[in-house]
């Protein structure tokens, strides 16, 4: 009878699904922390997890662990070496999310670009009325959008971004590499290019060893560019981006997701106006929580039942190697 630890609350379609399997038990954590769960982990034969690290130490004392299940697409806070040295399969849930990550991109495209924290509280504010005669609000229609990242996220922000009559760019070496699917949506292969043709840039890609927008990347910019980050922490260099807005280059932007989460109270970006923050929710609405909580637990439903899918499973090709080396 497989064992599944719940790390960090999930939507109850999710239990229900546990709680409906023949031949399951599972006990759940709902805080969202590396601690809380550990010392459950020892009698659990599958882990879900959320948004919490996985290091080596907790991996080592999972004796009967066969596999964890993100419940999500991204596993930066996962030690994927250590799951392969014990030949434990991690998987990431489908597409589940690009219409929410997508949609939430652009709403911080508009809020940025028509200033709407300003906005807000200059109707508040009794003195705060004749704001909109500063005429800080623009407009997208007509704007070049840059797209950091081509994947299916950045492809469903182009579809959006197309209804306002922007035109579309985007920089993602990889996908030049391996094919540039059929579209309006062009490659620039320079990013220093590309950066100086965009008006506002949103962020889709992986995480890499440095930001892809770190202060010489930010110097390169068309004055005045909104820039967007929905992605991953780190990706945008965030004490050169609060630099960058400071000095009025970057003229507004858009955060989803940081490099401490929480952001630290003194963190340079919660003191500017033009910056809207949001709390990593892209992915988070009450239909795509469902998604995922369903998708996470039937990714552990499927691996003891022999049936999971091999393209959601992101280390296979190293567990593979393991068994062929026995």
């Amino acid at each position: 009878m497989p064992h599944v630890l719940v790390a960090g609350k999930i939507h109850p379609s999710g239990l229900a699904l546990l709680r409906g399997a023949a031949g399951v038990s599972f006990d759940m954590v709902e805080e969202v922390s590396e601690p809380s769960y550990a010392p459950l982990i020892d009698k659990a034969d599958a882990l879900v997890l959320r948004t919490q690290p996985l290091g080596a130490e907790t991996v080592a004392r999972a004796a009967r662990l066969q596999i964890v299940s993100r419940h999500g697409v991204g596993f930066d806070a996962v030690d994927v070496a250590a799951l392969n040295a014990r030949g434990i399969a991690l998987s990431v849930v489908g597409d589940v999310n690009t219409v929410a990550v997508a949609e939430h991109a652009m709403m911080m495209m508009l809020a940025a670009t028509k200033r709407v924290l300003r906005a807000d509280r200059a109707v508040r504010d009794p003195s705060g009325w004749g704001w909109r005669n500063r005429l800080e609000a623009g407009e997208l229609g007509g704007k070049t959008l840059l797209l950091l990242g081509f994947g299916r996220i950045g492809r469903q922000v182009a579809k959006l971004a197309a209804a306002f009559d922007m035109t579309i760019i985007a920089h993602d070496p990889w996908l030049e590499r391996q094919g540039w699917p059929e579209g309006a949506v062009r490659p620039v292969s320079d990013l220093g290019q590309a950066l100086a043709l965009a008006d506002v840039i949103s962020v889709h890609m992986p995480k890499a060893d440095r930001p892809a927008l770190g202060a010489a990347e930010l110097a390169q910019v068309k004055p005045g560019v909104v820039i967007v980050n929905t992605a991953r922490g780190g990706i945008v260099d965030e004490a050169a981006l609060a630099v960058a807005v400071q000095e009025g280059r970057v003229g507004a932007a858009g955060l989803d997701v940081f490099d401490d989460e929480p952001p630290a109270p003194a963190h340079p970006l919660l003191r500017f106006d033009q910056v809207l923050l949001s709390p990593h929710i892209g992915g988070l609405t009450a239909e795509g929580a469902e998604r995922l909580a369903i998708h996470s637990v039937q990714n552990v439903l499927d691996f003891f039942a022999g049936r999971l899918d091999p393209a959601l499973v992101v280390n296979a090709g190293a567990l593979a190697r393991k068994e062929a080396a026995k």
